[in-house]
């Protein structure tokens, strides 16, 4: 039986580099033409015009000039190419890092990715680990976890408080951008032209006495539309229950 020399098929077995280390080594001289980043702002200038679904190795490759197989080079598939758009787009989150106020590190968390999303809404379709891991989202996330880690709490209290954060934003931005895109689909320019097309459905269902607190809602409340508002406003009772919850 034939028996490998030492170093052979070592290359076949290791580990391959990953996205975020192939990005972090220095270019080769003289410097490629296609690159990482040319690539993460094809992929998001063409998904903040037609939409995530957009997003194709064949479409990026005709946006870049290049062949599909020049663009798998670079990426091994919508996975990586997900991960580089999130992170090029969240490298301007300016998070404070201050972790004598958790409060305000984790509000300013909040605010600035539901913008960030409202601005590119193919993020509400990622996944989520998609989503976070990547080294932009993990350094905003590490600037919360420290300001949390900074009044003695156990790593999963700490791990569960940002979370919860991060589930609330992602949910109510997730739903911003569905209305939005629910109501640009029928051709409804606001909420009065919304309510006027469902009132049909509205009047019946009211009409059956089931939902006295929702019909109150309807009849009386003056902030329907302000969704920044809405969202503030139940950012800052997620905040108090942590504060309450962890004693902080």
């Amino acid at each position: 039986m034939a028996v490998a020399k030492q170093g052979e098929g070592e290359e076949s077995e290791a580990e391959a580099p990953s996205l975020w280390e192939r990005m972090d080594r220095p270019a080769p001289v003289p410097r490629a033409s296609l690159t990482l980043e040319r690539i993460a702002a094809a992929a998001v200038e063409l998904a903040d015009e037609e939409g995530g679904a957009a997003v194709t190795m064949r479409r990026l490759a005709t946006k870049l000039g290049v062949t599909p197989m020049a663009a798998y080079r670079h990426v091994s598939g919508k996975d990586d190419l997900w991960a580089l758009m999130i992170d090029r787009v969240s490298r301007d989150l300016a998070v404070p890092e201050d972790p004598e106020d958790w409060r305000e590190v984790l509000r300013s968390y909040a605010l600035q990715t539901r913008e960030l999303m409202l601005a590119h809404p193919w993020m509400a379709a990622m996944p989520t680990t998609v989503v976070l891991l990547t080294p932009s989202r993990l350094a905003v996330a590490e600037r919360g976890l420290s300001a949390l880690d900074a009044h003695d709490l156990d790593a999963d209290s700490v791990m569960a408080a940002l979370r919860a954060v991060t589930s609330f934003v992602h949910g109510s931005a997730q739903t911003e951008i569905a209305l939005r895109d629910y109501q640009e689909r029928n051709g409804w320019t606001g909420g009065d032209e919304t309510r006027q097309a469902l009132a049909p459905q509205m009047r019946y269902l009211m009409s059956t006495g089931r939902y006295p607190v929702f019909e109150r809602y309807a009849g009386t409340a003056t902030r329907k539309d302000d969704r920044a508002w809405e969202f503030t406003f139940g950012l800052d009772c997620v905040l108090d229950g942590i504060g309450q919850r962890l004693g902080i």
